[in-house]
């Protein structure tokens, strides 16, 4: 639904990546013991390795897609690379995980070099098995057109956690 309050509408997901939907499926991420709820801060090195991800569901004959985004690439104040692609993940069967999935994008881990960046997990229902493939591209992907392009509907569950350089922390840029 569709609220003020609703901390996908406070933090901007709603808008910047998806327009508003009704919850229908449960989502749960997790980096090892770390459960992701929406806002909760994550350094980069806590986000180096792919997290787990359960999806609900009610039955293993529906097939989900997971998203994971940075909406924020490469700063928040010039996002001109919006939408980063960093993990996409097809075909999972209701009631399992990602690892249960096609990984279809290669999981990338976030390097945030300026400014606090959401990393956003989209979760759609899929038509069928096999019928969402890899986009050739992770730079100014769009979570929208990627959904209308693979007829996903609006998503059925959406979390986004916050991620942002560690002081220190020097190295290559992420994004050029």
């Amino acid at each position: 639904m569709y609220r003020e309050r609703d901390p996908l509408v406070v933090g901007r997901v709603i808008g910047d990546v998806i327009d508003p939907f009704n919850r229908t499926t449960p989502l749960r991420v997790s980096y090892g013991s770390r459960e992701v709820t929406n806002g909760r801060e994550f350094k980069p090195s806590q986000v180096v390795t792919q997290p787990r991800v359960e999806v609900g569901g009610n039955d293993l004959r529906t097939f989900y897609t997971v998203v994971m985004v940075d909406p924020d690439a490469p700063s928040p104040s010039d996002p001109h690379l919006r939408e980063y692609l960093h993990w996409l993940v097809t075909d999972i069967p209701g009631t399992t995980g990602a690892s249960f999935g096609q990984e279809v994008m290669c999981y990338e881990s976030p390097r945030p070099t300026m400014g606090i960046h959401r990393l956003v997990f989209v979760l759609f229902e899929q038509l069928g098995r096999q019928t969402v493939y890899a986009p050739g591209w992770r730079q100014n992907f769009s979570t929208r057109d990627f959904a209308e392009l693979y007829h996903l509907g609006s998503p059925v569950a959406a979390l986004y956690l916050n991620c942002q350089r560690e002081s220190g922390s020097g190295g290559r840029r992420m994004y050029s």
